[in-house]
């Protein structure tokens, strides 16, 4: 279903939901993503349709972080309730995490030097959290080493 080389993926399928009974099937290179097909992606999110994506890891399930419904979705889908979800939230870069967690000095370097990478920090969460997970404390946040991740 998809190829790898060493550590690099040499493309990846992703898999949509459109909508419950709709799926689609996308092939992504990741040296050469197709714009059209970003966008695509980033038009089924917006619309609340989760996504299957791989990550440096693993393969994981993604959503628009601020569609409750989509949020949901993905909960069902781990089969836990989302007051009791631990779910991660992918920042792009380094510069996007202090949106949704608080970094001290010491932490930031640390991210710096391990991230884009497998890692996820459990940081405390900040004021400006998407409304469904106000009630968290902490959040994970991650940078995935993954060019398709991070499009």
């Amino acid at each position: 279903m998809f190829g790898f080389s060493g550590k690099l993926c040499i493309f990846a399928l992703l898999l949509i939901w459109l909508t419950d009974f709709q799926k689609v099937m996308i092939k992504l290179y990741q040296e050469n993503p197709n714009p059209k097909q970003i966008q695509q992606i980033v038009d089924v999110l917006k619309d609340g349709g989760l996504i299957i994506y791989p990550t440096d890891t693993i393969y994981a399930i993604g959503c628009d972080i601020f569609n409750a419904k989509a949020v949901e979705k993905v909960c069902q889908m781990k089969g836990v309730s989302s007051a009791k979800a631990n779910l991660s939230f992918v920042c792009k870069d380094l510069s996007h995490i202090a949106e949704y967690a608080k970094v001290s000095t010491p932490v930031f370097k640390l991210m710096k030097r391990y991230l884009p990478g497998p890692y996820t920090f459990i940081l405390n969460g900040s004021h400006q959290l998407p409304k469904l997970f106000k009630q968290k404390k902490t959040v994970g946040i991650r940078i995935p080493d993954n060019a398709i991740a991070l499009a």
